[in-house]
């Protein structure tokens, strides 16, 4: 089991990430009646466009000087390796991302443009790289998306920001993926107020932990969704205890509805979210106000293929 990381040591990332980060404004979201208890936290302002950038910059920044010089590696559909290869580049190390085939382009592009290197392989194949801790056969220093304690209590900066923004806040949604963003953010924001309630938000196409908590051990599913940014299909031993005590509820969301969320954070708040960041406002859209209260939703990125963008702006 992942150990909750503490308060102090959230304060304590969240300060040395200062000149890094940006603390992202809550924004209300415009569409519909203006439901103004509704807030939006664009991650997309990041330097790579994600709020990747909080956790793994985080965790290769905690690495010795000797580990940054093996180079550092990890596994991602592609937000986490630009985060990767961006912190590489600032610490003047190589960066190895393995990425699936079947990855956006934009993303993969990114990464080059960052200095790092993609080994696009088959989705298969990433997921057996992981389950078999295959990166212990390589040389690099390998940053794990999920389950590396650094990479959490990064994230958990995000939960303080929303924490200092908004006390008065009933609810935060949060998309789920292998859990790294929850866990970190969950922890953060349990530890400043217990009674806020933290909504787990999976795609009904790759429903891992929805099925974990109803099973009430870790998972495998059938994952087939267009949001690629939390497309895991399982949820690991290790990171299956503290999502479980963290979660208030876990909420599923079509692909309809990411759709159409997608289409109105643009049209009401001029902002591009890629599918797993629309997640967070389709099921927010779906809990009744009175239910959600003041609520904070996550836009965790915003790298989108264009050929998808368009589709989805022209449906109607």
């Amino acid at each position: 089991m992942v150990d909750r990381p503490s308060l102090n040591e959230f304060k304590a990332a969240a300060n040395s990430l200062e000149p890094i980060i940006v603390h992202t404004p809550l924004i209300p979201y415009r569409g519909g009646d203006h439901d103004t208890k509704i807030l939006l936290k664009p991650e997309i302002l990041q330097a790579v466009n994600s709020f990747k950038l909080r956790g793994v910059f985080n965790a290769v920044a905690s690495l010795s000087a000797e580990e940054k010089a093996r180079g550092v590696s990890t596994v991602s559909a592609g937000n986490t390796a630009q985060a990767l290869a961006w912190s590489a580049r600032y610490f003047a190390t190589s960066a190895h991302c393995i990425m699936p085939e079947t990855a956006p382009l934009p993303k993969i592009e990114a990464v080059k443009a960052y200095g790092g290197i993609p080994v696009l392989i088959p989705m298969s194949e990433v997921f057996r790289f992981l389950k078999e801790h295959l990166w212990e056969k390589e040389s690099y220093s390998f940053i794990h998306p999920w389950t590396n304690r650094q990479v959490m209590i990064g994230h958990g900066g995000l939960g303080l920001e929303i924490m200092d923004d908004a006390p008065d806040v009933d609810s935060v949604f949060i998309p789920v993926g292998g859990g790294g963003l929850l866990s970190g953010v969950g922890s953060a924001i349990k530890a400043v107020n217990p009674s806020v309630r933290i909504y787990a938000v999976e795609p009904e196409g790759c429903p891992a932990l929805h099925s974990s908590i109803d099973q009430g051990q870790p998972m495998t599913v059938e994952c087939k969704t267009i949001c690629d940014g939390v497309a895991v299909p399982y949820i690991t031993d290790e990171m299956f205890p503290l999502l479980n005590e963290l979660i208030d509820d876990v909420l599923l969301v079509s692909e309809r509805s990411v759709r159409a969320a997608i289409r109105s954070i643009l049209w009401h708040n001029k902002m591009l979210a890629e599918p797993a960041g629309a997640l967070a406002l389709a099921a927010a859209l779906q809990v009744p106000p009175k239910q959600r209260g003041k609520s904070v939703c996550l836009v965790t990125g915003g790298s989108i293929g264009f050929e998808l963008m368009m589709e989805i702006l022209q449906e109607k």
